[in-house]
């Protein structure tokens, strides 16, 4: 049996088992509160403590909310515990520059001003090389009735899921 090139590239194309990739914080409730339009991943401009305190785990983003101002993004609202060991701390809710490129900071404000939609964080976590991002997602709010439309969609799946799971 002979190999071909495209049987190897497969193998090559994998991506390695990162031990620096490490989710940070995590905003669940934004997939139920907001309808995803589509998500982006952006760097965050932080300080030294900022990082320890991130590496050591504390921090939420549940009620953060990021935003264009001045042509520039931000995030604001966002927690990170001030890190006991710094000689200089920082604020724990500071708001913290967000670095996107331009056409998409440009699509971003389109989006918010334009068609009325938000700037939602949906995770923070160290990527494989060690850096700090930032997914954030452009979404647009649900009303009550998409919300339990939503759940009723999804508890009929886990319903479904059941049946096939006793079925078998």
């Amino acid at each position: 049996m002979q190999t071909g090139l495209h049987d190897y590239i497969g193998a090559m194309a994998k991506k390695p088992d990162s031990k620096n990739y490490k989710v940070v914080a995590e905003n669940r409730r934004a997939r139920y509160d907001f309808e995803i339009q589509e998500d982006l991943e952006v760097g965050i401009i932080l300080h030294g403590s900022e990082v320890k305190s991130l590496r050591v785990g504390q921090s939420n983003i549940a009620d953060s909310y990021a935003s264009v101002d001045n042509g520039e993004l931000w995030l604001t609202n966002a927690y990170i515990a001030p890190y006991e060991q710094a000689m200089f701390s920082h604020e724990p809710r500071a708001k913290r520059k967000l670095l996107v490129k331009s056409r998409e900071l440009a699509r971003m404000w389109n989006a918010t001003k334009r068609e009325g939609m938000t700037l939602v964080p949906l995770v923070m976590y160290f990527n494989d090389r060690g850096l700090v991002k930032l997914k954030i997602a452009i979404a647009k709010g649900k009303k009550n009735h998409d919300k339990r439309a939503s759940d009723a969609k999804r508890d009929w799946s886990r319903q479904k899921q059941r049946i096939l799971k006793n079925h078998d």
